[in-house]
């Protein structure tokens, strides 16, 4: 049987500031392109699973350790990352303690829910509308099946 070939698979991470007031998430300005600010998060390494590169990913980007609280959802636009086709699984999480931006992040900083930069890298946009609609409802965005 040939080897199928298929989107790259990525993680995004969703990262509430519990010990601070208002609970902010954390962006990251993308070190190399797409430049912009996104979410915390990169590329499955085989041999891991999704959560295990999600908490790794965290570790690297901003030198936080997460506590994993959910899978928000599967992202999987042709056209979400300019290099290619990529499914990102994006989980919220939580971390404690003072981010530093390390590894792909250029700089970082903290956003509340309701207040986020206008350009953000990739399809965080709508990423970060669903986890705002999952903040007010506890429920996930509608399916946008083509």
């Amino acid at each position: 049987m040939n080897k199928p070939v298929t989107p790259l698979l990525t993680v995004d991470i969703i990262v509430e500031l519990v010990d601070q007031p208002e609970r902010p998430i954390i962006l990251i300005e993308r070190k190399y392109p797409p430049l912009g600010w996104a979410l915390p998060g990169g590329f499955v390494d085989v041999g891991e699973t999704l959560e295990q590169a999600a908490v790794r990913e965290a570790r690297e980007e901003i030198t936080l350790d997460v506590n994993l609280k959910c899978l928000l959802g599967c992202y999987s636009d042709p056209n979400r990352d300019t290099r290619g086709h990529t499914v990102s699984a994006v989980y919220i999480a939580e971390a404690r303690g003072e981010p530093i931006a390390a590894d792909d992040a250029r700089n970082l900083a903290t956003y509340t829910p309701s207040v986020l930069p206008a350009a953000l890298a990739f399809d965080h946009d709508r990423i970060l509308r669903d986890y705002l609609y999952f903040l007010r409802t506890g429920k996930p965005a509608a399916l946008n099946a083509v």
